[in-house]
């Protein structure tokens, strides 16, 4: 559990500052679940330069609580909790600072946003909260004001979780603060998770990760874990301690994540899963005659595939559609062998390229149409899917045919410019896997939005 907050202080020496606003949220790695906003009456004058910034002035503070009177709610909202601010030093210090003047040790452990953006995000301009948020698509209200600053750093840190790819801030998280274990009741860990579409991480004692996988349903899927009697389940539940969880919105950015993240984090029980989920693709080539001829084949990473399939059944399912979705010859895609015509020019379904009675022009454009829509090389474009939210959306991007990543963004926020993208987007690898779990959702998801870059 995190608590993200952002405080406003008067200004002045060292150590003798006072808070004017706080501004906490209560943040379970996926929302807000509790807040904290309140003026503070500081009980000394509020440097002029501030007063300027914050548009906070003595007047407005007249009638709000002295830090005593909030001292109880800070301690409770922020207990069991990792406190997270941009620049936490500071914040974490002028807090300690108030509750040493009431002769409490106030200590709880810290994550800096400035210190995780600089190695998840490098190569920004600024890593001031303001100029930041911007540059990352960020909306955000009231700027120098706790809220306002506070609600910004919550956005950036669930983008940060994003783009933490290795798990390292869930890993620290798990190791700095044991009481956010779940206990290691099996019951207790499937009674906390959501029924949503994510990737879920299983951990031992000490935050190292042992299982990592997808589902539509966590809730369901975790269940299942922990009912099976097969071996590794069996292994599974006497090892695991608490069970996390990154909610995707769309199956195909929880399909990306797994892969990836399986292969960064080499979990103890994903080691048995095969190297590769596909098996077949299809392939094209000329014959002597100029005819563009489509073939089914083992997969083979020496070779360019159009596309990849988990087995050859499912390879041929999708031939035979081809073509009749475009009129092809079932003998010049291995269908229908023979050395005359195919089955399909005898019923007239064929235009006869079999026979070369069909030009090779023509057929080839159709034949080109296909591996078109089927291959994304040499495209740049933005698969938009599902987001988290209703107000969100999802977003995977494909720069020249190569896969960069995936980002998520809000519905009244426009993605067509490629610096943005490029920013809100969690770089991911581009390899096989990748290739072949986008070209699959592509086919089985005909009416997802794709939004073509220049």
């Amino acid at each position: 559990m995190y608590a993200i907050l952002d405080i406003e202080t008067t200004g002045g020496k060292y150590n003798e500052e006072g808070i004017t606003e706080i501004a906490i949220y209560k943040y379970d790695g996926h929302q807000v679940v509790d807040q904290f906003i309140s003026l503070i009456n500081p009980e000394r004058e509020i440097q002029p330069f501030v007063v300027n910034l914050t548009g906070i002035n003595s007047k407005m503070l007249r009638n709000a609580p002295k830090f005593y009177e909030v001292a109880k709610r800070i301690v409770e909202i922020t207990e069991d909790c990792i406190l997270v601010a941009h620049n936490a030093q500071f914040d974490n210090r002028i807090l300690k600072t108030e509750f040493r003047r009431l002769g409490f040790d106030f200590e709880r452990k810290t994550l800096c946003t400035v210190e995780l953006a600089k190695d998840l995000i490098p190569g920004q301009a600024s890593y001031s909260l303001g100029k930041l948020v911007r540059s990352l698509g960020i909306p955000v209200t009231d700027r120098h004001r706790a809220s306002g600053d506070a609600l910004a750093t919550v956005k950036l840190f669930k983008m940060l979780l994003d783009k933490d790819t290795s798990k390292n801030i869930i890993q620290q998280s798990i190791r700095l603060n044991p009481k956010f274990q779940l206990e290691p009741r099996l019951l207790d860990i499937i009674e906390q998770m959501p029924s949503v579409t994510g990737v879920y991480y299983m951990h031992k004692a000490d935050g190292e990760i042992i299982y990592i996988g997808k589902s539509n349903n966590i809730k369901k899927r975790i269940n299942q874990h922990f009912t099976n009697t097969n071996q590794k389940s069996k292994k599974i539940q006497q090892h695991v301690a608490t069970v996390t969880y990154d909610a995707t919105g769309s199956e195909l950015v929880a399909l990306l994540k797994e892969s990836a993240e399986i292969k960064s984090n080499k979990p103890i029980y994903n080691r048995a899963l095969r190297r590769h989920v596909f098996t077949h693709a299809l392939y094209h080539f000329k014959d002597e005659n100029g005819y563009i001829n489509l073939k089914i084949d083992v997969a083979d990473g020496r070779k360019k595939p159009i596309t990849t399939f988990t087995n050859r059944e499912s390879g041929k399912a999708f031939i035979t559609k081809a073509v009749e979705d475009y009129k092809l010859c079932q003998k010049l895609v291995g269908l229908y062998k023979t050395k005359t015509s195919c089955f399909g020019y005898e019923i007239k379904t064929c235009n006869g390229a079999c026979i070369n009675k069909e030009t090779p022009e023509i057929y080839n454009q159709r034949v080109e149409s296909l591996i078109e829509k089927n291959s994304y090389k040499n495209k740049n474009m933005v698969i938009v899917d599902k987001g988290r939210a209703i107000d969100e959306r999802s977003a995977i991007l494909i720069e020249n045919g190569v896969f960069k990543g995936y980002g998520y963004f809000n519905l009244n926020y426009q993605i067509n410019n490629i610096e943005v993208l490029e920013s809100i987007i969690t770089p991911m690898e581009n390899n096989r896997d990748t290739q072949h779990i986008i070209q699959g959702y592509l086919r089985k998801n005909k009416r997802l939005k794709i939004i073509r870059l220049n």
